[in-house]
């Protein structure tokens, strides 16, 4: 009778805990998550929800910290430095009951390995991952890596039994248009579960009664209702009028008025993303150019005026209204490999570019179409009218075509753009994630997004010695080498490095992430 009794009591006492922190987040965002498959994009809201119904073995804290999640610890093994060993959290279930294990671990990883999946380049330098027990899990790597860890903070776990039961064993071919069950349903171990989706439409969450973590975050969050609302000025209309609590991305232009309504606040800080364009330099002909025979791209001398026409300066006071960071190199100040003398590399001169346009035999200019999202970074189609203009005052005429994200990234990733705008975030706070995408040679397991056709042995050669290169100072300079020849090349045409700005009720309680990757079960509401 005793024992009835004290589970009575245990059960009265959790309801009056979850009544008491019983709240709805009603959350916004220009963009919505592009799948629910957690391996198939490589995409930051994507990766954000999938943040709050499944997890890595590590996460970032809101501060850009390492934390433990499904992992408890980890650390290279002794006596083999090519061994990293991971100890995990025991009694975590998903969210069908299912127990996690390393089983689910190795299955993971391996799914995360395979060719559709946008995370592979992270993961190419494991050989083996494999389960030594229930509870703990060997990667194996071609040479030492150093940063391993850093590579995982957004390497989400599948349960095995589910993803087999349900065909989805295999990741989601996003490129093709396929649908699978894994994308449009989910059964992560996360802080929320979830109820309904309706892509671009509306997004359900709620919270997970079994969360390992319960004591352990605030878990104030009962409910998470998101909506993705692309027209900038509806969603601030949105958070005016408390119809939602929260947006990741308050319109520059209307920063003043957000901070200035009772009831709201706007945080903000420096973003880890940079913003720049890219352009295939590679093909022997452009499909989008006006000139025949020939890609006016593939000379440096082009790329290099085009560098030095685009007014950052100006982009950022007129555009941006004074919230962005010039940029020279396509590496945040968060990034190891990051240096102000690069950052503030290229200055605008109208002159010396309209006489490299001579110089390459394009004086009288040419016309090329620019590929920009509208629904992906601060202010980005406004970004790219901008630079309409700018490259205009040197002869090159520029056809701007904006579209919804969704149907923008498959341009870059299918090498079907000559010239487009893309933001890169840096997870693992190292150039080797920027290094491994966009400047390795395009192949099974690296240079995913890279579209400029840039394609050199060396350089590759270097990239991948990166991820097991333990003298520090070397790999440094290693770093610094494939920079210079980045910039050298003239391979992007960076922009800004991106600040954010949240805005928010007053009740909620939660400081900007560096990552823009709000994980809910860190907020309060008060």
């Amino acid at each position: 009778m005793k024992a009835t009794t004290g589970l009575l009591a245990a059960a009265l006492l959790a309801s009056t805990s979850v009544a008491a922190y019983s709240e709805t987040l009603r959350w916004a965002r220009a963009g919505d998550s592009l799948t629910l498959d957690p391996h198939a994009q490589n995409e930051g809201p994507t990766h954000t929800l999938s943040h709050q119904i499944y997890e890595p073995l590590i996460i970032r804290d809101m501060d850009g910290q390492f934390q433990a999640a499904l992992a408890t610890d980890w650390a290279p093994k002794e006596g083999d430095p090519n061994v990293w060993v991971f100890n995990l959290r025991e009694g975590v279930t998903y969210h069908d009951g299912a127990d996690f294990t390393a089983e689910d671990v190795v299955f993971s990883i391996n799914r995360a390995k395979s060719d559709n999946s946008n995370m592979k380049e992270l993961l190419s330098s494991i050989v083996e991952v494999r389960a030594v027990d229930d509870y703990t899990v060997e990667f194996e790597t071609g040479g030492p890596n150093p940063i391993l860890p850093a590579n995982l903070t957004n390497l989400f776990m599948m349960d095995k039994g589910w993803a087999e039961a349900n065909d989805s064993v295999d990741v989601q071919d996003v490129e093709s248009g396929e649908t699978t069950f894994a994308s449009t349903n989910a059964n992560g171990t996360g802080a929320f579960t979830l109820v309904s989706r309706e892509p671009d439409v509306r997004t359900v969450l709620e919270r997970n009664p079994d969360y390992w973590g319960m004591d352990d975050f605030p878990m104030d969050v009962s409910e998470i209702i998101f909506t993705p609302i692309q027209n900038a000025s509806t969603r601030v209309a949105a958070l005016l009028s408390g119809e939602v609590d929260f947006i990741q991305d308050v319109p520059v232009q209307d920063l003043e008025r957000v901070a200035a309504a009772d009831g709201l606040t706007v945080k903000t800080a420096p973003q880890n993303r940079t913003i720049f364009f890219g352009m295939d330099q590679g093909s022997d002909d452009l499909d989008t150019d006006n000139v025949e025979g020939e890609n006016p791209l593939a000379d440096v001398r082009v790329r290099r005026a085009m560098n030095m026409a685009i007014n950052r300066e100006a982009i950022k006071q007129v555009v941006m209204r004074g919230q962005s960071q010039p940029a020279g190199m396509i590496a945040p100040p968060f990034v190891n490999g990051w240096t102000e003398e690069m950052d503030n590399s290229v200055s605008t001169d109208v002159d010396a570019a309209k006489a490299l346009m001579e110089e390459a035999g394009y004086g009288d200019g040419f016309a090329i179409q620019l590929d920009c999202p509208n629904d992906r970074y601060v202010n980005d189609e406004g970004i790219c009218q901008a630079t309409v203009g700018m490259l205009g005052q040197i002869g090159i005429t520029v056809n701007l075509d904006s579209k919804p994200k969704a149907q923008h990234f498959p341009l870059i990733t299918n090498a079907t753009t000559d010239f487009y705008m893309l933001g890169w975030g840096v997870p693992t706070y190292d150039s080797e994630y920027i290094f491994n995408f966009l400047v390795h040679t395009r192949g099974d397991e690296r240079g995913s997004w890279n579209n400029t056709g840039y394609s050199n042995p060396e350089i590759d050669e270097m990239i991948v010695s990166l991820a097991s290169e333990t003298d520090l100072e070397k790999r440094d300079a290693m770093i610094a080498d494939i920079w210079a020849e980045v910039q050298d090349e003239v391979l992007y045409l960076p922009v800004h490095h991106q600040v954010l700005n949240w805005g928010m009720a007053e009740k909620v309680g939660i400081e900007v992430s560096p990552e823009d990757d709000p994980k809910m079960k860190f907020f309060t509401m008060n």
